[in-house]
């Protein structure tokens, strides 16, 4: 009987998508932080637009990067 191994490949994907969703969660709270403290610039509305789609996308990648994890974990070969 073969024994389960973790797949390294798909293991290091999942772990660059946690890594970029890192990255996003860092840099949308920074910038929304931004935006509302500078509410009377012109540019507070595209600020604040780009900020909350980081945060999304953040979130977004935490969940397909655990997924990654996930599947190169437990796998099934066929």
């Amino acid at each position: 009987m073969e024994t389960k191994r973790t797949n390294k490949t798909i293991l290091v994907k999942g772990i660059k998508t946690m890594g970029i969703s890192l990255l996003c969660m860092f840099l949308g709270p920074t910038l929304l932080y931004i935006a509302f403290s500078n509410q009377e610039k012109p540019l507070y509305i595209p600020i604040l637009i780009v900020a909350i789609l980081i945060c999304i996308l953040a979130i977004f990648l935490v969940f397909k990067g655990l997924k990654t994890i996930m599947d190169s974990m437990f796998y099934k070969k066929n």
